[in-house]
């Protein structure tokens, strides 16, 4: 690796970055991250980065506001360092909810990002499992859409589980429920849910057969849990056995922990692509992106298809 490649990282997950360094063999970068007494961002690199190939690591988690404009921030130093390029490597893309209009006098705020971070320098992004893959088309600038199903197909089969099915929460969930039955070599089933507010919804069908199976849940995100709860609890009154659920981001918000620490779930698997607290309850597996990461910024780095990392080249 060339020494030219500058790792830093924000405040939202140092230990991820500090973990991509370790598999590429760089130290991580220096730098100063603090905050005025009125809450304004201060950042300062402490080494020369001139012409160097800069990889900022900043996941958008809680405080997303915070973190987001902390990332602008880092950017802007970088390129008035006379960084050669700016990299963000940003596991979880926060707003990635809101990537149309559903109503009227609503904003794109997806969109929005996407707009900002190339307005104020970025040079490529690498993301990994988009909530909604379209929203690689809102950028000008490269971007490296990675996957964590991968990791997450290799992990359920090491666990045997006894008459699988792997279920959408919903219809947007479809594509990827299909790729991880085929790679379990399963049936998948589709839950149609009726939203009623941010963070709430109900279930009003399922489609496939689940009656006797193990239901594999997956998701690109857990907020709240709600909606995981519910999907779980209308799968068990369909007749269902106690499910594994699956999500690469695991926000947590509120008291999610707590609500997901349910006795109809076996299993919480989900990786740290966001800085997670300590869990302690043993229904929770986090998998490490560390490595699908620091292959990929050695791809962007000395060439090579991003794609060779994943078994599907489809996605």
């Amino acid at each position: 690796m060339e020494s030219k490649l500058r790792i830093f990282s924000g405040s939202s997950n140092p230990k991820l970055a500090g973990q991509i360094c370790r598999r590429l063999g760089v130290e991580p970068g220096q730098v100063t991250l603090s905050r005025f007494k009125s809450g304004e961002i201060y950042v300062h690199y402490e080494e020369s980065i001139r012409n160097s190939d800069v990889f900022i690591v900043q996941s958008l988690s809680h405080p997303i506001n915070e973190l987001f404009v902390e990332l602008l921030v880092m950017i802007d130093a970088a390129k008035r360092a006379s960084a050669r390029t700016v990299n963000i490597i940003m596991p979880y893309y926060g707003y990635a909810r809101q990537e149309r209009k559903s109503a009227p006098r609503e904003p794109i705020s997806a969109k929005l990002l996407a707009d900002v971070l190339t307005t104020a320098g970025a040079s490529r992004v690498v993301t990994i499992d988009l909530h909604a893959p379209a929203i690689q088309g809102f950028f000008n600038i490269p971007v490296d859409h990675l996957t964590a199903l991968d990791l997450m197909t290799d992990y359920l089969k090491s666990k045997d589980i006894r008459n699988p099915v792997v279920v959408s929460p919903d219809a947007g969930r479809a594509s990827m429920a299909e790729k991880l039955a085929s790679g379990l070599d399963s049936p998948f089933a589709i839950m149609i849910k009726k939203r009623t507010a941010h963070n709430e919804s109900s279930i009003t069908h399922v489609i496939g057969d689940v009656e006797g199976h193990t239901p594999i849940i997956i998701e690109d995100l857990i907020d709240t849990g709600s909606t995981i709860i519910n999907v779980v609890e209308a799968l068990k009154e369909r007749g269902a056995e106690d499910s594994f659920v699956c999500a690469t981001h695991g926000l947590f918000s509120g008291d999610a922990l707590e609500r997901l620490d349910h006795p109809n779930i076996r299993e919480v698997v989900t990786t740290d692509s966001i800085a997670l607290p300590e869990i302690h309850a043993s229904r929770f597996k986090v998998l490490s992106v560390a490595p699908m990461l620091a292959q990929a910024t050695q791809f962007i780095m000395e060439g090579g298809s991003i794609a060779a990392l994943f078994k599907d080249r489809g996605i």
